[in-house]
């Protein structure tokens, strides 16, 4: 029998950072930076509680 291992959060890896992630998406999606971070932007607005309770910088993000 293996047992999984739980990652725990804070042993994970440190996030990018906005802009970083923003540019992967441009070149993911063959899109201009702007919209990149407006995507990234709204995907941060729309995260669960959960997730904003791991990483409450999620909260940062302003609305329109």
């Amino acid at each position: 029998m293996s047992q999984k291992k739980s990652k725990s959060p804070s042993k994970s890896l440190p996030h990018p950072g906005f802009k970083s992630v923003a540019a992967g998406i441009a070149a993911k999606e063959g899109i201009p930076l702007k919209n990149a971070g407006a995507i990234l932007a709204a995907s941060s607005r729309n995260a669960s509680a959960k997730a904003k309770k791991a990483n409450p910088r999620l909260k940062r993000v302003k609305g329109k």
